[in-house]
């Protein structure tokens, strides 16, 4: 005996007027309001301050395009079918299209990451010692000893990595 299940359609909820974010539309309206405001007060008002006044507003207008960017990429819509690639599932069609790709970046950014490396070795070897262990690299330092004489001595120390 089989029970048959009936399922609706997820119909996505369709937005009007100014879309999904409110708050940000607000906010960049109330933002060129107040900038077309602090502007006119600068230009208008007669104050001796008056570019102070100018550049303020137009400082906050341009901020305001912070505020309408993030309206406008939150009212971006994207079909589910675009969506597939991002939550893992991988579309057959394109499958070996994409494994070349990433076969083709691995080998482009390996040759130049080699190319910057002395001799082409990689820069831990299977040890996890640096490939270039064992070289010994001289420090020259110079004490100050105002205690046991006023000349400087210059002393040489071998630092082995």
């Amino acid at each position: 005996m089989s029970t048959s299940v009936q399922v609706e359609p997820v119909m996505e909820r369709s937005y009007g007027g100014i879309g999904r974010c409110k708050c940000s539309f607000w906010f960049a309206v109330a933002h060129d309001i107040l900038g077309i405001f602090i502007m006119m007060v600068g230009v208008f008002g007669g104050l001796a301050i008056h570019d102070l006044f100018i550049y303020a507003g137009a400082i906050v207008i341009f901020l305001s395009l912070i505020w309408w960017v993030f309206w406008y990429s939150g009212n971006i819509d994207v079909p589910p079918e675009e969506l597939e690639d991002d939550v893992g599932m991988i579309k057959l069609k394109n499958h070996r299209l994409s494994r070349v790709v990433r076969r083709v970046s691995s080998r482009l950014s390996s040759g130049i990451r080699n190319s910057f490396r002395k001799n082409g070795r990689s820069v831990r070897e299977g040890n996890g010692r640096p490939s270039h262990a064992g070289t010994d690299m001289r420090i020259s330092t110079v004490h100050d000893s105002t205690l046991a004489s006023s000349s400087k001595e210059l002393e040489m120390e071998t630092l082995s990595i």
